[in-house]
């Protein structure tokens, strides 16, 4: 045992050395293909993926039309005949819909693996665009620190994703959720990068950019609508107060989506959907108090042992960051808590409306804004403390008091702690690393993270089998000589793709979904 740990030592020494000799740009290089190496097994296993779920509901329309005329503009117009349809009678969020009923799979039926591509694709980008903006120009940290952090996020994020399945393969739900979100993301950068620009044409080619997306977001899920409408309030708010010469460039985008927004609450779908389901939601005031309560318990169940590795890890570098920072700190509380303040409200119109949380596809997005806003928040603690000591000695100085000079000379608890990290930094950066890996690559359960997971699947030949039985059924599906559809239940299935399957019963909303889909007397599992 103390030899064992006399190795550990000696590899924890090793990498704090080879850390301390590293540029951060080459740190960064590392993070980029580390994420790279964790997102290739789930790309590769979208190679398996297939059409389910209410990609069938909301693409019959479309996939009528294509098989009728093979005529692009034809599917665009049935997409959007439907689109209406569900506005007047089902829900109001236009632009999911729209979105939604353009399934690729709806015109080709093996295109299913560009689905990861384009979630992950956009998820990444736009939280990456939006975190390293907001660490660079908010907090003041170097454009290479900024992508490193950011880098790091996206790998820990995507490991230990809530649903993999309903934010990365489902077209339907990733599409009103995910995507809506990225769209989100990118505004918002878009808006916050308006405020820095200098150039007049600069800001107003940005704002052009947030109004578009705006009217986007307006018109999809409620949780990121709602999410837009409480930042963009603040964005306002704060250009009135410090640079009203900026104002237009929030007002504008803001008005934009909230008539989106309108549109999409006020849709007569909503209150004919309100009348047909059963669930009963929350009074405005109770969803809100119990949102506090579940984010509380969301932010105790995602902080996990391998989030804290991550966390503990960026600790140097994020203190590194905002003391080299030429930025003001001087409101932690009040950053912290409006943070808190929009992580709750995401579980606000769940609650609302139905009286519940724990969506998967809704929980994807609030766990991502929850780690970006983490980590945000500590490195602004941390900036708060490296930059104490000379606010209270400036201050001192300034008044020419003693007694505030001699607390200025004290050492508070955050820069007893700031110069730990100081000295301990990279070797503390390489131990959780290494930890990091180990718990990565040798964890018990192979489904605990999800590149983990998804090359067992691939490895094993789960997926494999589950797309060619997957195929088989796709041939019966065209087949128009068999009417009466009964198929065998998969015989494997990866673990991430955890959606719901046929059952037995004809009768099953999603039996009758893809039967009607093709046009069938009836689909039902059949056991052997």
């Amino acid at each position: 045992m103390d030899k064992a740990m006399r190795k550990v030592k000696q590899l924890e020494g090793w990498l704090g050395e080879r850390v301390d000799r590293l540029p951060m740009k080459r740190l960064t290089l590392y993070a980029g293909l580390l994420l790279l190496v964790s997102l290739v097994p789930l790309l590769w296993l979208g190679r398996y993926n297939v059409m389910c779920i209410d990609d069938y509901n909301y693409g019959v329309s479309v996939h009528d039309a294509w098989m009728a005329t093979g005529s692009v503009t034809e599917a665009l117009k049935a997409a959007w005949a439907q689109n209406m349809d569900n506005y007047q009678n089902w829900q109001g969020t236009y632009i999911s819909c729209f979105l939604m009923s353009l399934c690729p799979m709806n015109f080709r039926y093996d295109v299913a693996w560009i689905v990861p591509f384009i979630m992950i694709g956009m998820f990444a980008s736009s939280t990456f665009v939006l975190g390293k903006h907001i660490l660079h120009k908010w907090l003041g940290a170097d454009q290479v620190s900024s992508a490193f952090v950011m880098l790091v996020l996206l790998f820990l994020f995507y490991q230990v994703l809530e649903a993999p399945f309903e934010g990365i393969y489902w077209y339907n739900g990733a599409t009103h959720y995910v995507l809506m979100q990225s769209v989100w993301f990118f505004g918002l950068a878009a808006v916050s990068a308006a405020l820095w620009a200098q150039k007049r044409s600069r800001e107003a080619f940005l704002c052009g950019i947030a109004v578009v997306l705006s009217v986007i977001v307006g018109g999809g899920n409620l949780v990121t609508a709602l999410q837009a409408e409480i930042m963009m309030a603040l964005l306002v708010f704060y250009a009135a107060v410090v640079n009203r010469k900026k104002l237009a460039v929030t007002v504008i985008p803001f008005i934009t989506g909230s008539i989106g927004f309108l549109f999409n609450t006020l849709a007569p779908g909503n209150a004919q959907r309100g009348s047909l389901d059963m669930d009963e939601g929350y009074s405005a005031v109770t969803a809100i108090l119990l949102s506090f309560y579940n984010a509380a318990v969301f932010i105790i169940r995602w902080t996990t042992p391998f989030v804290i590795l991550v966390w503990v890890l960026l600790l140097p570098v994020l203190w590194r960051i905002v003391k080299r920072s030429d930025r003001k700190f001087r409101h932690p509380v009040w950053v912290t808590a409006g943070t808190i303040c929009l992580l709750s409200a995401m579980f606000t119109p769940t609650l609302y409306a139905i009286g519940m949380v724990g969506l998967s596809r809704v929980d994807n997005i609030i766990q991502m804004v929850y780690y970006l806003g983490l980590f945000l928040v500590t490195a602004y603690w941390l900036g708060y403390f490296a930059h104490k000591r000379d606010e209270e000695e400036a201050f001192a100085a300034e008044n020419g008091s003693q007694g505030r000079a001699a607390d200025a000379g004290r050492l508070s608890a955050g820069e007893i702690f700031g110069l730990f990290l100081e000295k301990t930094g990279n070797r503390l950066t390489a131990v959780c690393f290494l930890f990091l890996m180990v718990m990565w690559v040798c964890t018990a359960d192979k489904n605990t993270y999800t590149s983990v997971s998804a090359l067992r699947s691939l490895v094993n030949g789960e997926a494999g089998t589950f797309y060619q039985e997957a195929m088989e059924r796709h041939e019966i599906y065209i087949d128009e000589t068999i009417v009466d559809v009964e198929i065998k239940p998969y015989s494997a299935r990866p673990a991430l793709f955890d959606f719901d399957d046929l059952t037995e019963e004809a009768g099953n909303w999603l039996n009758l979904a893809v039967s009607q889909y093709y046009h069938k007397a009836y689909v039902r599992i059949v056991e052997e």
